[in-house]
């Protein structure tokens, strides 16, 4: 006959001990799922996921490499256009590649003329690859590091956004852009200004400027930011830095032809070619190549920064007092064990950048394949500072990305695009009181 079973059930019939075994397990089981969904959800767990990404990238690096055919677009033109300078003509009107005229400023030129001797006067494709990957994992630890301090955007939006893009991978290492190049640059110099090294962010900005001029669009917060930051004599310290790196690097064009380098380097009034537009192929070619139609993007790209400048003034001089206070904490902590950690007041600077950047790519006269890497990292920051569910940015950001990577581009692929653009101001521009009225609430 089977025994009786004991009253109470299975954990009356455990000893003492086995009981609290069988507790502790469960509390470990449950620590674990926790740690595992917070590397998923906690802003404050990206830089466990960040390593992780970027020891996956240096593998997909090489992978891509190694299987995926490089597709010649503009390395040779850009081999051509320093070559020139190599055999000594320093004169812009006489610089140029398969693809036309020279139309970078001097950065380009040097960085280059590096990259030219580096691989065998630009015959040694495989290894300007691998050099262009290594610029790709230094270029992802920038990035990183910014959401890192910003603490704003989940990791699972890091891994979708910021690593799951083909396109980005075939701008850096399968068709060697100097956009991304700049880029890298540009955001070097955003960690040195979150780090409030401004000499330094100032030297790096211009020097991105130097090798591609779209580093220009961040200019109006740039110089909003020295302002509320650094004051009026700042200011013009640091746009001092900025004209002085110009004026060196570009100093043995200037000598040379300085109206031939400013119009080539600098050239504002350039026109594109319709057939490679990605966000105006539902216009007709006449109306895309008018002037008219230039000045009315260029006056909507004006009014759009008007529209958002008191939301980064606010955001700015925010900054700028947290920084302060900040300044003086670590003061009566000097000496003491104690720290301070204010890494989350990096999002009222790196708003105001990301969004002057988004609108100039947003009203651009026109964007080619390239110019993604302009703004894609910096898609998920801007989203998560919408009112927006997660759902909803994730699908904005694929619809974004599958209209990057449709070519040609097509009439539905660049209106969906102008659509995610106008979706993106929409939540930012309704969304661009909320830290006011969070505080007024509380």
């Amino acid at each position: 006959m089977a025994p009786k079973e004991k009253r109470g059930g299975v954990l009356s019939g455990m000893s003492g001990k086995n009981f609290w075994k069988t507790i502790d397990k469960i509390k470990k089981n449950f620590a674990t799922r926790e740690f595992f969904m917070s590397l998923v959800f906690d802003p404050c767990r990206l830089t466990i996921v960040a390593c992780v990404l970027l020891i996956i990238e240096i593998i997909v690096n090489v992978v891509v490499i190694q299987r995926v055919k490089y597709t010649e677009l503009d390395w040779v033109a850009y081999m051509q256009e320093v070559e020139g300078v190599i055999n000594g003509t320093l004169d812009y009107s006489y610089l140029k590649g398969d693809t036309g005229p020279l139309v970078y400023p001097a950065g380009f030129v040097y960085v280059f003329t590096g990259l030219y001797y580096l691989t065998d006067r630009g015959q040694n494709i495989r290894l300007a690859q691998y050099i262009f990957a290594g610029l790709y994992i230094i270029f992802l630890a920038l990035v990183f590091r910014i959401y890192v301090k910003s603490r704003k955007v989940p990791p699972y939006a890091l891994v979708l956004a910021c690593c799951g893009s083909y396109r980005i991978h075939s701008i850096f290492i399968l068709r060697l852009f100097n956009d991304p190049v700049a880029m890298l640059f540009l955001y070097a110099a955003i960690n040195l200004f979150l780090d409030g090294l401004w000499t330094w962010g100032s030297i790096f900005f211009s020097f991105a400027v130097s090798i591609k001029m779209n580093i220009l669009l961040f200019s109006p917060a740039l110089l909003l930011v020295y302002l509320t930051s650094l004051g009026l004599t700042g200011t013009l310290k640091q746009l001092s830095v900025c004209a002085a790196v110009q004026l060196v690097l570009g100093l043995p064009f200037l000598l040379t032809n300085p109206v031939a380098y400013i119009r080539g380097a600098f050239d504002l009034g350039r026109v594109f070619l319709f057939q490679w537009t990605v966000n105006w192929r539902f216009l007709p070619e006449s109306i895309f190549l008018s002037g008219y139609f230039h000045l009315a993007l260029l006056i909507l790209h004006l009014a759009l920064l008007a529209c958002f400048y008191d939301t980064s003034m606010s955001y700015l001089q925010g900054y700028a007092r947290l920084r302060a206070i900040e300044g003086d904490v670590r003061k009566q902590l000097k000496g003491r064990t104690e720290t301070v950690n204010m890494d989350s007041v990096s999002q009222l600077l790196l708003l105001p950048l990301f969004l002057a950047n988004f609108v100039g790519v947003a009203c651009s006269r026109s964007l080619h394949y390239q110019f993604y890497v302009w703004y894609f990292h910096s898609i998920p920051y801007l989203l998560w500072a919408t009112p927006y569910s997660a759902v909803f940015r994730l699908c904005v950001m694929g619809v974004i990305e599958l209209c990057w990577n449709t070519f040609p581009s097509t009439i539905y692929s660049s209106a969906a695009l102008h659509v995610c653009h106008v979706i993106i101001l929409y939540g930012l521009y309704g969304n661009r009181y909320r830290p006011q009225l969070k505080q007024k609430s509380k």
